[in-house]
């Protein structure tokens, strides 16, 4: 059996430097998964992350072999990795490059080059934790739950009950959105929050009112009640339209016929008015 590097460090314990151009918790994931199988993973780890010249990688191999250690890395761009592999080379420096074969096996697969830029992976991250908390903004402020939530919306749907608000809401916030709906119903005064925001903030919902009386009549049906009720009259669904429209008139907000329109359809004519006014995509 070869025998292994001594370990000089005052802990007594195997010194490894993380060298990343981004936060390095890739490289230290992995560094002590498998150091786990090594007398329970004692070992002393150095992040060094966001290295993007070479003064860095100098200084750090320097350390690395002053204190008998060594470098796992996760630099995606050439020009460093090639500089520390040089580097490390020269100083006898054990070196490991984390991700390099998967690129190498992923560019076979993929038939391209990988884009060797850094952090990545940051963004998806946070691309996904955006995406959560939109949808947990728009389940916590659905059907007018909390009328506060308004003021902190990216957008607000406002519209008389079956017009997808919910799915709409809920639609957008996949695509990063804070959405907030409101139900418009006459016996109920809409929240003074609906005032308070900037009018291109808010988008109204109409729809063809025999559509939503047959929309209406098959929601009853699916729950076992009666068609007859006032929920799917003719004469309440006038009154209902005819509220909504004043309401979405006072505001002055955009409105939206979502008449035989599919929720990706609405969704995307949402999408085109927010890009427009200038909000975030």
């Amino acid at each position: 059996m070869r025998e292994g590097r001594i370990i000089s460090s005052e802990t007594n314990r195997p010194v490894i430097y993380l060298v990343s151009d981004s936060v390095g918790e890739t490289a230290e994931f992995v560094v002590r998964a498998a150091s786990s199988q090594f007398n329970g993973g004692d070992v002393n780890i150095r992040r060094i992350p966001y290295v993007v010249d070479k003064r860095t990688i100098q200084e750090t191999v320097k350390a690395a072999a002053e204190s008998n250690g060594m470098i796992a890395f996760t630099m995606v761009v050439s020009d460093l990795q090639n500089y520390l592999l040089k580097e490390a080379k020269t100083h006898g420096v054990p070196v490991v490059d984390i991700m390099g074969p998967m690129l190498k096996g992923l560019s076979t697969l993929y038939g391209k080059e990988p884009k060797r830029e850094p952090g990545l992976v940051r963004k998806l991250d946070d691309d996904y934790f955006r995406k959560v908390e939109a949808i947990e903004f728009a389940v916590k402020y659905d059907d007018g739950k909390d009328p506060r939530g308004l003021l902190r919306a990216d957008v607000v749907l406002i519209g008389v009950s079956r017009t997808s608000k919910t799915p709409l809401s809920m639609y957008l916030a996949h695509k990063r959105f804070k959405v907030a709906n409101v139900p418009l119903v006459p016996e109920v005064e809409a929240p003074e929050e609906l005032y308070m925001i900037p009018a291109e903030r808010c988008i109204g919902l109409s729809i063809d009112p025999d559509q939503l009386n047959e929309i209406r009549r098959e929601r009853l049906r699916s729950l076992g009640l009666t068609a007859r009720a006032n929920y799917a009259n003719m004469e309440r669904i006038l009154q209902e339209l005819e509220y909504a429209e004043k309401v979405m008139k006072r505001i002055g907000c955009p409105i939206i016929d979502v008449s035989n329109k599919a929720v990706e359809e609405t969704a995307s004519v949402v999408l085109d008015m927010l890009r427009k006014g200038g909000s975030r995509s």
